[in-house]
């Protein structure tokens, strides 16, 4: 688990909360996903919770808490901005 597995997965949770999913991987349309608690997304992509877990693997689904953390703080701080 790095930091820049992190960035990663927040850059590409970000950029598919601000106008879908675009050129992903599987593996991270999956993740986004899950950081972004989109089951719908999940269900279009004909993928369950369980599959999607398994297939992001391990070392992403520590790091999917602390990104959806991250986004939220985000958001928290552009509404205080607003």
């Amino acid at each position: 688990m790095t930091d820049r597995e992190l960035q990663h997965i927040i850059t590409k949770a970000r950029d598919a909360k601000h106008g879908g999913f675009g050129v992903l991987s599987t593996g991270e349309k999956l993740a986004v996903a899950l950081v972004l608690n989109r089951p719908e997304w999940l269900a279009d992509m004909r993928y369950t919770l369980a599959e999607a877990i398994e297939r992001v693997g391990p070392e992403w689904l520590a790091l999917i808490p602390e990104a959806a953390r991250a986004l939220e703080y985000e958001d928290e701080q552009a509404d205080d901005r607003a």
